[in-house]
């Protein structure tokens, strides 16, 4: 059965949409078949008439507790104080070390000449700065670790020029 929303007239053939009278779009009217389906199924509500009864604890009373404050540290003279700790420079002997591990991977590419030689290189300087001024600079077996990959990687890529040219002669 459809139903007009607009002048209430229903119609109960299936072919038609619109309303004959009005020209409205025609709703399908649905039969609510149990009432008891939209019914609130909730108990009811229950006023108790005394409050609840709680025992009594015999628990010690205590004083309260007092929120957290961090403690303060006074410095007579804050100029004359030392940093606390300070580290040793590390950049080159590690940019020395990567190149010599990046020469290792790029052996086979003949990277010993465009990164072992540069490794052996930043690796030397490393260690001189290392020897120098110990108390500033550290690092000392990194930049051993990337001066002999370096030179080790270079000589490597040497050979295998070497090879290559003598295996293309014959």
């Amino acid at each position: 059965m459809k139903t007009c929303p607009r002048c209430g007239k229903q119609y109960t053939e299936p072919g038609i949409n619109f309303c004959l009278e009005d020209g409205e779009l025609l709703s399908h009217l649905q039969e609510i078949r149990d009432p008891s389906l939209f019914a609130d199924d909730q108990p009811p509500t229950v006023i108790m008439d005394s409050t609840r009864a709680t025992r009594e604890t015999n628990w010690p009373t205590m004083d309260p507790v007092m929120p957290y404050s961090s403690p303060v540290v006074q410095f007579p003279n804050q100029s004359v104080l030392s940093p606390i700790s300070q580290s040793k420079d590390q950049t080159l002997p590690i940019v020395s070390m990567s190149l010599g591990i990046a020469s290792l991977i790029f052996v086979c590419c003949y990277g010993g000449i465009w990164l072992g030689a540069p490794a052996a290189v930043v690796g030397f300087l490393a260690m001189r700065n290392a020897d120098r001024d110990p108390s500033r600079y550290g690092g000392k077996g990194l930049a051993t670790a990337g001066l002999v990959i370096g030179i080790i990687t270079f000589v490597l890529s040497i050979l295998f020029i070497f090879l290559g040219l003598v295996a293309q002669v014959s």
